[in-house]
């Protein structure tokens, strides 16, 4: 019974733990921002930080939804961050009517964000 139970709220563990890594992104990147307007970060150093709200945002989904899951905790994770990817690429996609990203940035930017959200996963106690 109470595997059954388990395996009903796993759509809803991945979901919660989507949500949370993209209320850690808008967090994350209001700090950015912050940063950007008072120490004049230059476009190296920006590109830098959105990269590691990635990773640390993905991480976290990933740790949540391993946390959750209990078992395969490393694939829960992948999943987290593998669902943080997509709906980005959604959001860009609805945002500029395109993907003006080239294929290795795409392939980067999933291979960060499945990444971190497998190491969250395995991590997760």
């Amino acid at each position: 019974m109470e595997k059954m139970q388990r395996q009903e709220e796993t759509p809803f563990v991945l979901l919660k733990a989507i949500l949370a890594a993209w209320i850690v992104t808008a967090l994350l990147l209001m700090i950015l921002a912050l940063l950007m307007f008072k120490m004049e970060l230059d476009e190296s150093k920006v590109s830098v930080g959105i990269i590691a709200v990635y990773v640390l945002s993905t991480f976290l989904g990933g740790r949540i939804a391993g946390k959750r899951a209990q078992t395969r905790k490393f694939l829960w994770g992948m999943l987290a961050g593998l669902g943080y990817f997509l709906v980005l690429l959604f959001v860009t996609f609805v945002m500029e009517r395109s993907v003006n990203a080239s294929m290795t940035q795409l392939v980067t930017t999933v291979c960060l964000c499945v990444g971190g959200g497998m190491l969250g996963g395995m991590l997760s106690s």
